[in-house]
């Protein structure tokens, strides 16, 4: 089959290289360096199995920076473009997907997309409607950032938005690339995928704001947080995983797909939706305040990124850290390898490692690392597990 991938963010390029073991693949992004380093096999993220199969040499994956050349290429076009939350507007913003579809269709009306953005409850069929064609089709990921690829090649579930036998052949394809062959398949209503998609990783949010706040009651009283997470995880129905404590929920997902849930929720009753985008907004009031109680005059944060063996740092909680803390006076300073510039929204960035642990007062770090290990005392983090 020849399919076509437009955006090749943590979701596309996934995409593009776990078809490309069976499938003839052409794939498009609109940022024309990303697309000179995959043509030459350089990954543009930072993630173990993109940067080992753009390695391979038998997979049939082309990347192009032609928009019309990718759109009559594919028998489908998968749509993998970033749709960020809108403030403002309490929606996402799904420009981008709308504007691949719309230009796409200028040149082949009767082209068939898969939408791997995610997107609001409803928006398929709002498409539908707009673009006057039923060759719309969602499709949810569950991906990590830093496992993407990963995460592809062992799907918990695949989950296709059409109950037909396209919607069957689609996921078929996406099954018959995986290396697992044991997924569960379902096949949904459009509106019912986009909304597994926005509840999973409410859930999610929902169990990192738990442990956060099962930990700010530890800190607050001055109980042992790891005892009382251990004994808790023992629980089957609870289990011990996707406990450790943080500075707050963050990354590309959570932080907009569980406030896009909450927008959706308007008219509906509930309470737990619109408390779980409020404790984050706590857990950082409080990060910030059990830092400014060690009265320091330089703050130092170690990486901007959320979790280890990632690059980004969207929406990561440190920042929203780091704004409550210039807001009381404190200086802070940065220390993030993956940046080349000199400042960070006014936080001077520091690349000489050892000149930041001497300068710095405290040390915040969201994830302890070994290289901090001599200036331990210095420290500040809720990482009780040395894990993600």
């Amino acid at each position: 089959m020849k399919i076509s991938v437009f955006g090749l963010g943590y979701v596309g390029l996934a995409n593009a290289l776990l078809l490309s073991q069976k499938e003839q693949v052409k794939a498009y992004d609109i940022v024309e360096t990303k697309i000179d380093m995959l043509q030459k096999r350089q990954s543009p993220l930072e993630d173990k199995e993109v940067h080992e199969y753009l390695e391979r040499e038998d997979l049939n994956v082309e990347f192009t920076k032609n928009f019309e050349e990718a759109v009559l290429f594919g028998d489908y076009l998968i749509v993998a473009t970033p749709t960020d939350y809108d403030e403002k507007k309490n929606y996402f913003n799904t420009s981008t997907v709308e504007d691949v579809i719309e230009k796409a269709l200028a040149i082949r009306p009767d082209a068939t997309f898969i939408i791997k953005s995610t997107v609001p409850v409803g928006y398929t069929l709002e498409l539908q409607e707009k673009f006057k064609t039923e060759n719309i089709i969602f499709s949810p990921e569950f991906l990590r950032e830093g496992k993407a690829l990963y995460d592809n090649l062992h799907p918990s579930r695949i989950v296709v938005g059409e109950r037909s036998g396209r919607g069957q052949e689609v996921a078929n394809m996406f099954r018959e690339n995986a290396l697992d062959s044991d997924v569960t398949v379902l096949l949904t209503h459009s509106t019912e995928a986009e909304a597994i998609k926005l509840f999973s990783n409410t859930y999610l949010a929902l169990r990192v704001a738990y442990f956060n706040e099962l930990d700010t009651y530890a800190e607050s009283r001055g109980l042992d947080s790891k005892e009382i997470i251990e004994g808790v995880g023992l629980d089957p129905r609870i289990g011990s995983h996707y406990n450790n404590p943080s500075f707050g929920y963050g990354g590309y997902c959570l932080p907009k797909d569980t406030k896009q849930l909450r927008a959706n929720y308007e008219d509906v009753p509930s309470n737990i939706i619109g408390a779980i985008v409020d404790a984050n907004t706590t857990r950082k009031d409080f990060i910030a305040e059990q830092i400014l109680a060690k009265n320091p005059k330089i703050v130092g944060i170690y990486r901007l990124t959320m979790k280890a063996h990632s690059d980004n740092f969207r929406y990561s909680s440190i920042q929203g850290v780091m704004k409550r803390l210039k807001a009381k006076g404190i200086e802070v300073v940065v220390f993030e390898p993956t940046l080349t510039e000199n400042e960070f929204f006014n936080s001077k960035v520091i690349k000489d490692f050892e000149e930041f642990k001497s300068l710095s007062d405290v040390i915040v770090s969201n994830r302890f690392e070994p290289e901090l290990h001599d200036v331990e005392e210095k420290v500040y983090t809720r990482d009780i597990f040395g894990r993600d």
